[in-house]
């Protein structure tokens, strides 16, 4: 019987969707109720939400995490809570592990390996990873898809729809179609850890001349559409370290590396990792950068990223024409200028760290008590100009940055961010951009993204 639920997951999805239905409805009508004036305790009715969501297993977590970042769509106490999420699922235990590896290796995977650990060592928001050493003994990380993440992630999404159409007929100031669709696409392609598998690679080629970052090698026998081989790196977490005692040095070696960990793959081949989450890498022992989990990783056209590097040229220039053409190239469709001009706050405030050609701290140049009064006045504007319809690449994109600000911040680092931005986009050609992005994408064998 347990073989049948595993290979079906019926009875799972049943209940997974009672569980998302009742937390979308307890949205929906909280919501309706902040919109309408009824606040009673909000931020009590916010933890309520953060504690039926963090009950369930990375995609509906991952969804509110996102919409959580995008400003205006959610009242602050909810967005400040669900910012907060984390994984929280039940680990898989020994038994089930062991079936779960024979279903992908077949009846003899044990032989592939000298030792395999019986306890998850680290929870990914898909499945869990497992430490073991193989049989000529190299130490590796097996990631192990929980199962039936594929019917998970269907029935979240179609919650995370319905709630996006509540926030929409509540305040469609920020329509957010795209932002579904984008989502949508990019946990489809999170559940296929061979396509992962190509991104390492990718990453792996990318990287190769950054000497700040390692990217681990997979063992592709040991690959499959559910389980992911790779190399097991040494390093400590982020948190860790920033519990102890770090100098300046070494924490702005930490965030040069994440920077160019980052950014390099953006500038140079038009590739983003869309989750700098600190799980999803750690510090070596010279404070550069292992980056361990590539499920979130977006192909963007060379058009969008020479539309980033315009705008970014056009507010350092104050070129309003350039910078309406380039919210063009981002995907803005059907703007006035009027909602570029609004447009233009945010971005301006969005590029100061990398307009600001001195040595300093992230908090100096980008402030968060400024930004929420700044993404207030953009809000306020937006509504009044009719609103804007928010384009796929903006979604990773404005993850990324909100991510990788916050770990500078909790850093405390202290770098001359423009410097490092100029040495990337250093005799910027989009041609040149398209020719290293389609070997790259070919050396690697990555597939087609779904969009």
């Amino acid at each position: 019987m347990a073989r049948d639920l595993d290979d079906t997951g019926f009875l799972g999805g049943v209940q997974r969707f009672a569980k998302t239905s009742g937390a979308v409805g307890g949205i929906a009508a909280r919501l309706a109720g902040h919109k309408l004036g009824l606040r009673g305790n909000r931020e009590g009715h916010a933890e309520d939400l953060k504690a039926a969501l963090g009950n369930l297993k990375g995609p509906l977590m991952k969804a509110a995490q996102l919409l959580s970042t995008i400003p205006g769509a959610l009242p602050e106490e909810y967005a400040n809570e669900l910012a907060h999420l984390q994984a929280n699922a039940p680990p898989m235990g020994w038994n089930f592990v062991r079936r779960r590896m024979r279903a992908e290796l077949g009846a003899s995977w044990e032989r592939h390996f000298s030792a395999f650990s019986h306890e998850a060592v680290a929870a990914a928001s898909l499945g869990q990873v497992h430490r073991a050493r193989l049989a000529d003994g190299r130490e590796v990380a097996c990631k192990l898809q929980y199962p039936d993440m594929p019917g998970a992630v269907e029935t979240d999404l179609m919650q995370f729809k319905a709630a996006l159409g509540v926030f929409r007929q509540i305040d469609g100031t920020i329509r957010q179609d795209e932002v579904y669709a984008e989502l949508a696409d990019r946990l489809r392609e999170e559940l296929d850890y061979k396509r992962e598998a190509s991104h390492l690679e990718l990453y792996r080629n990318i990287l190769e001349t950054v000497p700040d970052v390692t990217v681990p090698s997979t063992v592709p026998e040991l690959c499959t559409g559910r389980l992911l081989t790779m190399e097991w790196v040494r390093g400590r977490s982020m948190r860790t370290l920033l519990e102890g005692e770090m100098t300046q040095d070494e924490r702005n070696s930490v965030a040069r590396a994440l920077f160019k960990g980052w950014y390099t793959p953006v500038y140079r081949y038009g590739v983003i990792h869309g989750d700098p989450h600190m799980g999803n890498f750690t510090v070596r022992e010279d404070y550069g950068l292992n980056l361990l989990d590539f499920g979130a990783i977006r192909i963007f056209s060379p058009r969008f990223v020479e539309g980033v590097v315009q705008l970014f040229t056009a507010l350092r220039t104050e070129n309003e024409e350039l910078a309406f053409q380039a919210y063009s190239k981002w995907g803005f469709q059907n703007i006035s200028r009027e909602t570029a001009q609004v447009l233009n706050e945010w971005a301006r405030f969005f590029y100061r760290p990398l307009m600001t050609d001195r040595v300093c701290s992230m908090q100096e140049s980008n402030d968060p008590a400024e930004a929420k009064e700044v993404l207030g006045r953009v809000y306020d504007g937006l509504k009044r100009t009719g609103g804007v319809k928010l384009p796929r690449e903006f979604v990773l994109l404005d993850r990324s940055a909100i991510g990788l600000g916050s770990a500078f911040l909790k850093l405390g680092a202290r770098l001359n961010w423009h410097e490092m931005f100029q040495e990337l986009i250093e005799g910027f050609n989009v041609d040149d951009l398209a020719a290293r992005q389609s070997e790259a994408l070919k050396k690697a064998k990555v597939p087609a993204p779904l969009q």
